[in-house]
């Protein structure tokens, strides 16, 4: 399977405005879909079934070749990754992209691990599509909050612990930090941060400022859902620390609350040892 990396193959004109005029005889569909968190088994049939049928996939980072492989040998496939510090390819250029190949009368994909909607760019996405008139429709995914917190034993709501849960991220697209605090320290919710690792101490201790107690726990998973999973467990004061010392490759999924401190046994032994859970492991295609 060939995965493209670049774009400069002189069919993509640079701006929406270019690609205002052209009239194909047919408009093909964008399916924005989700990838889940990971493991391929995680991936909805639908999804699986877009991606068969797909003409054009446009992937991310986190998604791994095990699941692109799904798609099989029809579809090119174009790099349209992002990392903190390193957009690849600028978000306006991939909203292009979709509308360009979908106007050629083509089935576009735009693959995301993952949901699309949650952190995921989707909803621009979606609005550049529908005002530029393309139809649209969008295949969910299990969100790395759901897969990463099962995957490590933790449920993020629980009666005894957690009446509700906040997703959040470490920052937003202009690097702000959160502000309401009262509602990131309530003692009765679970958070759940997305692409917060770089900012994690900073985070941590400002929920200490703001009323949180210093042993409050916390668990950072990475690379969850698959056979790389590793999970650190600490507390406010202490788990930027363990997770820097762990080296924790980015992103990384933060659960702060009570729910955090909860797995079984085993799960906590597979965790200390550094031992791979035999279930979390890569499915081949076939």
């Amino acid at each position: 399977m060939k995965t493209e990396r670049s774009l400069d193959d002189g069919r993509c004109p640079g701006c929406l405005d270019m690609w205002a005029h052209e009239q194909p005889q047919a408009i093909g569909t964008v399916y924005l879909v989700g990838a889940g968190p990971g493991d391929p088994e995680l991936l909805t049939r639908k999804a699986e079934r877009v991606l068969r049928e797909a003409d054009i996939i446009l992937h991310d980072r986190l998604v791994s070749p095990e699941i692109l492989a799904l798609g099989g040998p029809k579809p090119r496939r174009i790099y349209v990754g992002k990392q903190c510090g390193n957009h690849h390819v600028p978000q306006r250029r991939t909203e292009e992209l979709l509308i360009h190949y979908a106007r050629q009368g083509l089935n576009v994909v735009r693959l995301k691990g993952g949901d699309p909607f949650i952190f995921g760019r989707g909803g621009e996405e979606l609005d550049a599509l529908c005002a530029a008139g393309i139809r649209c429709e969008v295949v969910p995914g299990i969100t790395a909050a759901l897969g990463c917190a099962a995957s490590a034993q933790i449920p993020l709501t629980h009666r005894d612990h957690s009446r509700s849960v906040l997703f959040l991220t470490g920052h937003d697209r202009e690097g702000r930090s959160p502000e309401d605090w009262a509602a990131l320290t309530r003692r009765d919710r679970t958070l759940v941060m997305y692409m917060g690792l770089g900012a994690l101490d900073r985070f941590c201790a400002a929920l200490r400022r703001n009323g949180l107690a210093e042993d409050w726990p916390v668990a950072v998973i990475a690379e969850g859902t698959t056979a790389r999973q590793r999970v650190v467990r600490g507390t406010l004061a202490t788990i930027a620390s363990r997770a820097g010392e762990a080296g924790l490759p980015s992103p990384a999924l933060t659960i702060i609350g009570k729910v955090a401190a909860t797995a079984s046994a085993e799960a906590i032994a597979r965790e200390t040892s550094g031992e791979t859970d035999p279930r979390l492991s890569r499915v081949e295609p076939a």
